[in-house]
């Protein structure tokens, strides 16, 4: 129509088709250590590039493109640390770089095999050395220490004494939780060759008098005792539905009257927006290993199934979602 202006944009397209270029910049930057050269004020691309044995060239580009994406601000030529990338790429209070790594060598590598994932639904093919297999492990802790975290931020630990932390993968989040609480003591049912790792990690923080480490394997594991607070962490993701509805179960049996229970994985919601994190997920899960983001009402559906009420839902940032749910 004459005179009229279209409100349609490609900018959301184009921004999400070239995303994997902001991501392999920001993998680059993390790698040659741009943000560790910041951690001590700006700098310019020239300075950059002496400290980093870098050209100019690529300083600039990756300065710029980083302060593009607010990763960094640049004032007058010379690139800064943000608040938010000081505290997780600068040597602040949790250094992400081994999960970008992680990202950068192993996930991204598989990413490049979803055209056949999308086709088939069957997974990439995961191949391992020692080294991956390091690499693999050590980004994944990195990424469920942020989340122990930010957990231990959203979630009020102190009313609680007796935590069982069921089939997770990491200790981090129950010594964030023993961490907020001196009191609390932490019973691990972790799958038999996890007992030797989190039985070093409780003792390297020095909470050893107050934890109890079992192995079993996490979908048949009956856990003995009654808790005021439960914990399933990256578990949901791991198992079939049937598996699930049981594991629900089994820790309704070990549970107290009135105790809380924190369900942490990514879920596929029915909100008028999908949270983007959980979706993308979704697709990391299945191309690496086959494994599943559910959808959070069929979840809820097992809970209630057990005898469980979700109480609360709590969006972690950069993480998981958690399910707070109550024994009735």
């Amino acid at each position: 129509m004459t005179g009229s202006r279209s409100t349609v944009s490609p900018d959301r397209i184009v921004d999400v088709a070239v995303g994997y270029m902001a991501a392999k910049q920001l993998f680059a930057a993390s790698r040659i250590g741009l943000f560790g050269a910041l951690a001590a004020g700006p700098l310019t691309a020239a300075e950059l590039a002496a400290k980093t044995g870098r050209p100019e060239s690529i300083t600039r580009i990756l300065g710029d493109s980083m302060s593009s994406l607010e990763l960094l601000s640049r004032v007058d030529g010379r690139y800064e640390l943000t608040a938010d990338t000081a505290a997780y790429l600068g040597g602040g209070e949790l250094d992400l770089s081994p999960f970008l790594t992680f990202l950068d060598s192993i996930s991204y590598g598989h990413w490049l095999q979803f055209g056949r994932t999308a086709d088939t639904g069957e997974p990439g093919e995961l191949e391992m050395d020692d080294e991956r297999w390091g690499t693999f492990l050590n980004g994944v802790m990195t990424y469920n220490a942020l989340h122990a975290k930010m957990l231990a931020r959203a979630f009020d630990y102190s009313p609680y004494e007796h935590l069982l932390d069921l089939g997770g993968l990491s200790s981090a989040f129950a010594v964030e939780a023993m961490g907020a609480n001196e009191k609390l003591r932490t019973t691990f049912v972790f799958a038999p060759r996890s007992v030797e790792p989190v039985t070093t990690a409780v003792a390297e923080a020095g909470l050893a008098d107050r934890a109890t480490v079992v192995g079993a394997e996490t979908e048949t594991a009956r856990p003995e005792g009654e808790f005021d607070l439960i914990m399933i962490n990256h578990v949901v993701h791991r198992f079939s539905a049937e598996q699930n509805a049981g594991i629900l179960r089994n820790a309704r049996a070990a549970a107290a009257p009135g105790a809380r229970l924190l369900l942490l994985d990514f879920f596929l919601d029915d909100d008028p927006v999908q949270r983007p994190l959980d979706a993308l997920h979704a697709g990391e899960y299945l191309v690496i290993d086959g494994t599943i983001v559910y959808p959070e009402a069929e979840v809820r559906t097992w809970l209630g199934d057990a005898g469980w009420r979700v109480a609360d839902r709590l969006a972690l940032p950069g993480s998981p979602r958690v399910l707070v749910a109550e024994a009735v």
